[in-house]
């Protein structure tokens, strides 16, 4: 069976960057690894929320760009607050329409299901104010994109 795997590649904080990522995700598990003679992490792979990731220790060579980011959605306000305030923390930046950058410099996206299921309801008019008050947001507040689709 084919399957797609996003590989990240990190200057030499993977070790770091699994364990805090593990620690935001319960379900969370390191599948396999590969270390150098010094313990040192070469690769990994793990999975998050049901993803398969795999992380690499490259080097300084290549950076994190918003090109790619990981999509996480959410239920509820509290997931999304949660994880935003992780994310975001300790050197971590936010952007706009619920996209950040954590610490590493990674780039997600955490998204609650009403934004999808606001936006793409039958009343155009409503779905657009939902669209305009998300486009002004850095981090997604559910309540007020159903403030705004109520009028």
């Amino acid at each position: 069976m084919t399957t797609i795997t996003p590989f990240l590649w990190f200057d030499n904080n993977a070790d770091e960057a699994i364990a805090f990522y593990s620690r935001l995700f319960p379900d969370a598990v390191t599948i396999d690894e590969s270390r150098g003679p010094d313990g040192t992490l070469f690769f990994a792979t793990f999975e998050l929320a049901g993803q398969r990731i795999m992380a690499l220790n490259g080097g300084p060579n290549f950076a994190f760009t918003e090109a790619i980011s990981l999509f996480v959605s959410v239920d509820t306000q509290e997931e999304v607050d949660v994880l935003w305030d992780a994310l975001t923390a300790d050197g971590g930046e936010e952007s706009q329409c619920g996209w950040l950058k954590d610490k590493y410099g990674l780039s997600w996206q955490i998204i609650p299901t009403a934004l999808g299921r606001l936006q793409s309801g039958p009343d155009r008019e409503k779905a657009g104010r939902v669209i305009q008050t998300m486009l002004g947001m850095r981090k997604i507040v559910i309540a007020e994109l159903e403030a705004a689709y109520a009028g």
